[in-house]
């Protein structure tokens, strides 16, 4: 089955043998607890709804078929999800090896939680070079964590390289794939062992749920990761659930319209005078445009840019730009523009910031799939706000 199919079908296979569970659509089960004839013989293998929903099911059976593993889980949030693998996977003096530039959010869990709380030790590397990962790996790293393409700045890994060296020292790689969605990218084929996702995003796609997501094959791993979920009750809603599972159905479409423009507004941003440079590994100036050729299908929709000049020239684009929304989050069918400075990576301390390169005038675009020539006359008006 393709994936534009599983898109649509996996999770609700209507059947036709006959009752009330011949839906095209599941229904949402909103019930919070199930009914039993006898003492020990739950019906239909639901007892309670946060250890196990039809509804969260159903999406969970499509996750991980969109990203060829044997199982998924649904999480209240991105966060959520990272959180449980973190405790599932590790204890006290074990260690993080992190990519340097990741979302804020996974950043300030590491440190003021993990870190500081349970003594989980973090090393931040540049890992658009293996060398990197190799020569920082120890004796107790358990986890290598990786975005790619990464969060503000667009840097790429080598996921197939750097789950071989992982393997070889018995470490777990996890890939948060919320960036370029599994329609683009497909991190476990790659070698990778989790991959997470922040469903609010690409998955989701109309910014109306918030939500996470953990796909892998290893089943006692999984085990594990579904004892610690329904444990810690970080689970998604019913009707999240279906918000989620009805917007999956398009993802293939929406994911070719993002980047269709995206290509298009990158190119129009590297050829303005106004921008000193353009983070988007659709662009061949990319430094790791050809490994963004071997490793997606596809470079998304997501791009970040440098402004000539300072905070007020930032200022006064985003304020100018009234088609791209100012506001955090991405993925959603319109567009939204954000500082990163200033907005998602403002708990980190200016130096860190300034020396990743996030700067002032970094500006971080998310593309939606409206016309592209009033995405285009929004950025160009914006622009001329600031000349």
């Amino acid at each position: 089955m393709e994936f534009e199919t599983k898109a649509i079908h996996v999770g609700e296979e209507p059947n036709l043998t006959g009752g009330d569970s011949s839906d095209v659509v599941i229904p949402i089960h909103l019930s919070s607890t199930f009914a039993r004839g006898k003492l020990n013989a739950p019906p239909n293998k639901y007892e309670y709804s946060r250890s196990g929903n039809p509804t969260r099911e159903a999406l969970e059976k499509r996750l991980a078929a969109l990203e060829n593993a044997r199982f998924g889980l649904a999480f209240s949030s991105g966060m959520a999800a990272v959180t449980t693998i973190c405790l599932t996977m590790l204890k006290a003096g074990d260690h993080i090896l992190a990519f340097d530039d990741l979302y804020g959010g996974t950043k300030r869990i590491f440190e003021k939680v993990f870190n500081t709380n349970f003594n989980i030790e973090l090393s931040y590397v540049n890992a658009t070079d293996v060398q990197n990962i190799e020569n920082s790996i120890r004796k107790n790293t358990r986890l290598i964590w990786l975005e790619t393409p990464t969060n503000p700045l667009m840097k790429l890994c080598d996921i197939r390289a750097i789950s071989r060296l992982a393997h070889e020292n018995n470490i777990t790689v996890v890939v948060d794939n919320t960036f370029m969605s599994p329609y683009f990218q497909q991190p476990l084929e790659l070698g990778a062992d989790v991959v997470v996702h922040s469903t609010t995003k690409y998955l989701n796609g109309h910014s109306d749920s918030v939500g996470g997501a953990i796909m892998l094959s290893d089943e006692a791993l999984f085990n594990q990761l579904k004892f610690n979920q329904n444990t810690a009750g970080a689970i998604l809603s019913p009707f999240d659930s279906f918000l989620v599972l009805r917007g999956l159905k398009t993802l293939p479409l929406r994911m070719k319209q993002h980047e269709e423009n995206a290509i298009k507004i990158a190119n129009f941003l590297d050829s303005s005078p106004l921008v000193q440079k353009v983070y988007y590994p659709g662009l061949k100036n990319h430094p790791q445009h050809e490994l963004a050729k071997r490793q997606m299908s596809g470079y998304g929709g997501m791009m970040s840019f440098v402004l000539k000049g300072g905070p007020e020239e930032a200022k006064a684009f985003l304020e100018g730009c009234r088609i791209f929304t100012l506001a955090e989050s991405l993925g959603g069918v319109e567009s939204l523009i954000e500082h990163p400075a200033s907005m998602t990576h403002s708990y980190l301390p200016k130096e860190e910031r300034e020396k990743l390169g996030i700067s002032h005038s970094l500006i971080r675009l998310s593309v939606g799939i409206e016309n592209i020539n009033d995405l285009l006359t929004d950025i160009q008006n914006a622009l001329n706000q600031i000349k």
